[in-house]
């Protein structure tokens, strides 16, 4: 069914932020016939600016600016989550904003997502939140060890964390963690002892339909997502639950967008969520090529307002990150051979210019008959990547 809301081509989407999430929902949105401009602090020529229609780049407190990108745009939505708050809400003053500011402003804060988990008793890591070397160390007595100090704000990728595997022998010990953390604020999360790390990606419309796509399995590497495989190799019950975890948490945001919970499964089956993205997310770059709708051809019917379908799995599939370790110089491509040879084999480059470690710089897909075929040939092309 249609909405009332919607808003149809050649009407034009604002994305806020130029990275290879913006990149892709612009090539997306193009595709259906939408015009998009991009609003990004970065420099011109971003992975997102490259294929816009147009690309303003300025910072994030620049007014004129910003009056220049709503004066081009319909709808706006945005592909990262460390914007400041009262930058989307000046927007959402004037037009539509997907996610909503709430749904920013609750899942780009460690302390604000916890508490809003917990409020909603959508089961999560016992945690504590912290601002002192002592409360911290008043936490440690509470969670215990092994247990992780994260940031409260603005990380992502492993970024602005400390594990804690002993508890420290002393105040001055307690206050060097605390210093190493170099934050005003932080959450002390108890450490999960999971056999699976998953994750749901969904899109929920602006009505309230709810589109999940097919649970991710994810495995990852210094605390960056290596490789997705789907459907992931978990029981049909943990995954529903999964599924059910995931419309909890899109239902108590109101949320309109794609979004993803990432979970751990415990040994005993059941799921605690780790963490939630307020847009597309990595673990679900496989729906580019294995399923009948990507999860951006969904972002973009979520902000336009446009009817919502059932994502469809058509293949098994494993994604693989590609991260700059694996280029040879900062400018140099790797020989792409191993998997541009394969037909079961798709790879995706994000515009980036340089490549550094730790950096992503693309993905590829590997379509199989079954997911563990899928998950053993991404990693046999990995391995000759890195050769």
């Amino acid at each position: 069914m249609s909405s009332d809301t919607s808003i149809q081509p050649p009407a034009t989407i604002g994305v806020v932020g130029g990275g290879q999430l913006g990149r892709m929902m612009v090539l997306e949105a193009r595709r259906m016939g939408f015009r998009t401009v991009v609003f990004t602090d970065e420099a011109p020529g971003c992975p997102g600016g490259q294929v816009a229609d147009e690309e303003i780049n300025a910072t994030f407190d620049d007014a004129e600016a910003k009056e220049d990108f709503l004066s081009k745009i319909d709808v706006c939505t945005y592909e990262f989550e460390n914007i400041p708050a009262d930058f989307i809400a000046s927007i959402e003053a004037e037009l539509p904003v997907h996610p909503s500011k709430f749904a920013l402003e609750t899942c780009q804060h460690r302390e604000r997502e916890k508490l809003f988990l917990r409020g909603h008793d959508i089961p999560c890591a016992p945690f504590a939140v912290v601002d002192s070397a002592e409360s911290l160390a008043d936490a440690l007595e509470q969670i215990g060890t092994p247990c992780v100090l994260k940031t409260a704000a603005f990380g992502y990728d492993g970024k602005g964390q400390i594990k804690i595997s002993e508890a420290p022998v002393d105040a001055a010990a307690v206050e060097k963690i605390w210093s190493d953390l170099d934050a005003p604020r932080g959450v002390l999360e108890g450490w999960v002892n999971f056999v699976a790390e998953v994750s749901v990606v969904a899109a929920r419309g602006i009505g309230g339909s709810f589109a999940p796509f097919p649970v991710s399995e994810n495995i990852h590497t210094n605390h960056i997502l290596d490789t997705t495989i789907v459907p992931a190799r978990i029981s049909d019950e943990s995954a529903a639950s999964a599924v059910a975890l995931a419309k909890s948490v899109g239902d108590a945001l109101g949320y309109v967008g794609v979004f993803a919970v990432e979970l751990f499964l415990l040994e005993d089956g059941s799921l605690v969520v780790n963490e939630i993205a307020p847009r597309p997310h990595n673990s679900g770059h496989y729906t580019i090529d294995a399923c009948d709708v990507s999860q951006f051809g969904m972002q973009i019917r979520a902000v336009a307002g446009l009817p919502l379908s059932a994502p469809r799995l058509l293949r098994p599939v494993a994604m693989v990150n590609l991260l700059g370790d694996v280029w040879p110089e900062a400018e140099v491509h790797p020989d792409w051979s191993p998997v541009l040879d394969d037909q079961d084999a798709r790879l995706h480059l994000y515009g980036k210019r340089i490549a550094r470690a730790g950096r992503k710089m693309g993905h590829f897909c590997v379509l199989a008959d079954d997911a563990e075929t899928a998950y053993m040939k991404s990693q046999e092309i990995m391995g000759e990547l890195k050769r």
